[in-house]
């Protein structure tokens, strides 16, 4: 599991969906968090699984794809990270400081409380 910083990830998504992009193939945003949490706001193109339903969801992932988990501010991301890489997924990172770092950096418009 690698840690990735808001402004990496920003990075990364603006270079996938950039006009110039190198190739560098999408990654999949997994959100951890609850559904009302989700609704306060998240990252675009992320898709919601709550922490409880990690492990009976592992089939809709590909454990060959660059996954990024998120949570609020980064614990429980951490630990279902550590979680996938156990379960054989490779290409895991961790967003340091979750959605409130991503707010605080990158989208501060972003917060919808």
């Amino acid at each position: 599991m690698q840690q990735i910083s808001t402004h990496q990830l920003a990075g990364w998504l603006a270079e996938c969906n950039g006009a110039e992009s190198n190739g560098s193939a999408t990654p999949r945003l997994i959100d951890v968090r609850q559904p009302w949490e989700y609704e306060r706001g998240h990252i675009a193109g992320s898709t919601l699984i709550p922490m409880h339903t990690i492990p009976l969801r592992l089939s809709e992932l590909d454990r060959h794809a660059d996954l990024v988990v998120i949570c609020e501010h980064g614990a429980r991301s951490m630990q279902v990270a550590m979680f996938l890489e156990s379960n054989g997924f490779g290409s895991i990172h961790n967003l340091v400081g979750g959605i409130s770092a991503w707010i605080r950096d990158v989208d501060p418009a972003l917060r919808k409380f």
